[in-house]
């Protein structure tokens, strides 16, 4: 179905056949597509005024989203380093993700009984993370903080050069972050009471901790896919989010995660799992995964990791692809029901897809970005723009030009 334009009530109200799902996960194509972000504040603003859905969960940092979660909920905000600095900065610090914060901001504080909260599921921030945990402990238990500093001192080295796989370091360090997180969670009745979201927070940053120690001993030395234990992280951080009877969610993350892996060459040929797979085996048909495309346009992105944002132009979907199909329909957007909805196309022929994280290499993008893919039992709906731009990407510091009121701390 044809969809309406992103700023017309009827572009959300689009979404509610998927509205008594507990959880929809939109996708996009790549990280740095203004038409993505626009429409997944659409659906989930939609979906917060009149389906009760209360968390938003986001591909990001757990103590990056925090620092956002309390000044969408009107909490005392912390004045020191602001959030989402590292790269790829323009992922999140942008005019489109800054609306919608402003408008979560505003529904919030408005509805005091019915807020939304924004988390972040991603697991990049492991000293973020011991720094949060520290700060914590510092105010509820000294002694317990100064504990977990002796225990968290092992990771130090980490930030200089990796230890050798050899190196007995690796097995103290793996010991000490698990305890310190098991410390801190069987001790929930006595801090809990105090500050409840406080200790939502601290005990995720522990938890967070253990799997980033894990995530970067395994990128340096080997052993199981990295990319499974990042996801079944970001998968375990929801599992946490929804203990709360009730809670339905939004998800935002890239195709790449909220596709079912098991109908792409990342399941089965690489033997990746993802954030969609595992929440369709958990909670099957409580699952709604909606992937986002796009033909053409431009881009937000690096060329390589660390470097500086480009706005790229993109190469037209590629013959053959799911994307050119999309293209052939002739339409600026649309809606395409998948799943049990389209038969014919759940037994067709795999399709290459195209996958632009926040790097883009258009001079090599059949090797880079297209997977074997089968979009109908991969997703359950497939968002389309036909023509896409780029994020309109905010300074890091200093400036603050086109930067919101509601951003006192130079976010």
């Amino acid at each position: 179905m044809p969809l309406a334009a992103l700023d017309d009530p009827g572009f959300g109200q689009a979404f509610d056949r998927w509205a008594d799902r507990r959880i929809i996960l939109l996708g996009e194509a790549s990280h740095g597509t203004s038409e993505f972000y626009r429409a997944r504040a659409a659906i989930t603003a939609h979906l917060i005024r009149n389906h009760d859905f209360s968390i938003v969960a986001l591909e990001a940092d757990w103590p990056d989203a925090a620092a956002v979660n309390r000044l969408v909920r009107g909490r005392p905000i912390d004045r020191g380093e602001p959030p989402f600095q590292r790269f790829p900065q323009w992922m999140w610090r942008n005019a489109e993700f800054f609306a919608f914060v402003d408008w979560l901001r505003g529904w919030n504080l408005g509805h005091p009984g019915m807020q939304a909260g924004l988390y972040g599921l991603d697991m990049y921030s492991l000293y973020g993370s011991i720094r949060a945990v520290l700060d914590y402990l510092d105010q509820i238990d000294p002694e317990a903080a100064a504990l977990a500093r002796e225990r968290y001192a092992c990771l130090e080295p980490w930030a200089q050069a990796a230890p050798s796989p050899a190196d007995a370091r690796l097995r103290a360090c793996e010991e000490a972050v698990i305890r310190q997180c098991r410390e801190l969670l069987e001790r929930r009745m006595r801090y809990e009471p105090q500050d409840p979201d406080a200790f939502l927070d601290a005990a995720q940053n522990a938890r967070l901790i253990t799997a980033a120690e894990r995530y970067y001993r395994l990128m340096h030395h080997g052993g199981a896919s990295s990319w499974n234990l990042r996801d079944r992280h970001m998968f375990e951080t929801l599992c946490h989010l929804m203990e709360r009877d009730g809670a339905k969610a939004v998800v935002w993350a890239h195709n790449s995660h909220i596709g079912d892996a098991r109908e792409t060459t990342m399941g089965t040929k690489l033997g990746e799992l993802n954030l969609g797979q595992l929440c369709r085996e958990k909670w099957g048909d409580a699952v709604a995964l909606l992937g986002f495309g796009m033909h053409g346009g431009t881009v937000a992105a690096a060329s390589a990791w660390d470097a500086e944002m480009e706005v790229k132009a993109l190469r037209p979907a590629r013959p053959g692809s799911f994307e050119a199909a999309c293209h052939d329909a002739g339409l600026s957007g649309f809606l395409l029901e998948l799943g049990d909805a389209a038969p014919d196309l759940a037994r067709a022929e795999p399709l290459l897809q195209r996958f632009i994280g926040v790097i883009y290499r258009p001079e090599s993008e059949l090797i880079s970005h297209y997977l074997e893919t089968r979009p109908a039992r991969q997703y359950d709906g497939w968002v389309w723009f036909d023509e896409t731009s780029a994020v309109d990407a905010a300074p890091v510091r200093g400036a603050r030009d086109g930067i919101p009121e509601t951003w006192p701390w130079g976010l």
